[in-house]
């Protein structure tokens, strides 16, 4: 991934910031997120499928291989989930230097309600094999990334897809998946950053030994050079976003709001335990006051609503929110940098000119 050294946006970043949009930050009013305003990255191309003609096949290192039709899987016992979702890269056009890719700011977020087939009902009618090491997820997109062709392939250890939550996903919202989000199915992890939750799912792999296709092995890494290793990108880490308050001036999208009080509400998510706190400051981070958190789903890596009071006055004002999780990670005041621009959860900072 290259690193800009320049401060403007370039045209390959155009190109894909015209394909991939986020969610307007007003939309986190939303407990479910309407689905036009859901955030969206597509990697390569949205895929044509004929749903009479679709196979999902679950085969490798399993005892008994199953090919599946759409009607089949819907002829099962299905559930729903409601699940937030946030790209590994939401923040990345925040950081300096830039890396050159979707230039996402902290829009790249949603939360939807899935329905499907539990993926571990399906492994365990296939019988994994005792030596099994990942199970492979392959998606029906294709191109080329790390001057590699090839399909979107993601994995997760065994014991993560068996794992409760995991999903095979035919619904959105309680209609078909839309093409952009993976029609006819995808898979939904709940509490993994989004790049996990492969669309257009053709295929289910388990193997024997670990996966090191590209999005794995190459992309969606944490490191500080290109040369390191660095560490793979999985659960989301806290954040908390704040619906902005006031109006906002067309081009710089900082709020105009009259003095007086004013709620300030948003919402926090970690992908690795429940939310426990969310702070607001309206000083840009040098005093905090604790909000009041709502909790509008059971399922633990759905989002939760927060409420503050502010009494405006007249000026000037940055407002901040952090979360904290239930392990105490914070999100950090400042952005912590990687080459891939990854993981980002930085306070959010939202300037206001009160009248």
């Amino acid at each position: 991934m290259a690193l800009s050294t320049d401060p403007g946006i370039t045209q390959d970043e155009l190109r894909l910031a015209a394909r991939n949009h986020g969610m307007p930050l007003e939309a986190l009013r939303w407990p479910i997120t309407p689905v036009g305003l859901h955030y969206l990255l597509i990697h390569y191309d949205v895929p044509l499928v004929d749903p009479a003609g679709f196979r999902l096949d679950v085969t490798g290192a399993v005892a008994k291989p199953l090919v599946l039709t759409l009607d089949d899987l819907r002829a099962r016992p299905a559930v729903e989930v409601v699940s937030t979702f946030e790209c590994a890269g939401n923040g990345r056009a925040m950081l300096e230097p830039r890396p050159i890719s979707q230039p996402w700011l902290a829009e790249a977020i949603g939360t939807a309600r899935w329905r499907g087939v539990p993926l571990a009902e399906l492994l365990e009618e296939a019988g994994p094999s005792s030596d099994g090491v990942d199970v492979v997820f392959a998606g029906l997109d294709r191109g080329v990334e790390g001057e590699l062709e090839q399909r979107y392939e993601r994995s997760l250890p065994v014991s993560e897809a068996m794992g409760a939550g995991c999903l095979v996903a035919y619904e959105m919202n309680g209609g078909p998946l839309p093409p952009q989000h993976g029609f006819p199915l995808r898979l939904v992890v709940p509490g993994w950053y989004g790049m996990t939750n492969v669309k257009w799912l053709t295929e289910i792999s388990v193997v024997e030994e670990p996966f090191t296709g590209y999005q794995v092995a190459t992309g969606y890494r944490v490191k500080q050079t290109e040369e390191e290793e660095g560490r793979p990108v999985t659960r989301m880490r806290p954040r908390s976003l704040m619906a902005p308050p006031g109006i906002p001036d067309f081009n710089t999208r900082d709020r105009i709001a009259r003095a007086g009080v004013h709620l300030l509400e948003g919402r926090a998510w970690s992908g690795r335990a429940p939310i426990v706190r969310v702070e607001v400051s309206v000083d840009d981070g040098r005093s905090w006051e604790d909000a009041t958190l709502l909790r509008d789903f059971p399922d633990p890596y759905a989002w939760c609503a927060w409420r503050h009071g502010w009494t405006a006055t007249p000026g000037d004002h940055v407002l901040c929110t952090r979360a904290t999780d239930e392990t105490g990670d914070t999100q950090p005041l400042e952005p912590e940098w990687n080459i891939g621009g990854y993981e980002n959860n930085a306070v959010q900072r939202v300037r206001v000119h009160v009248d």
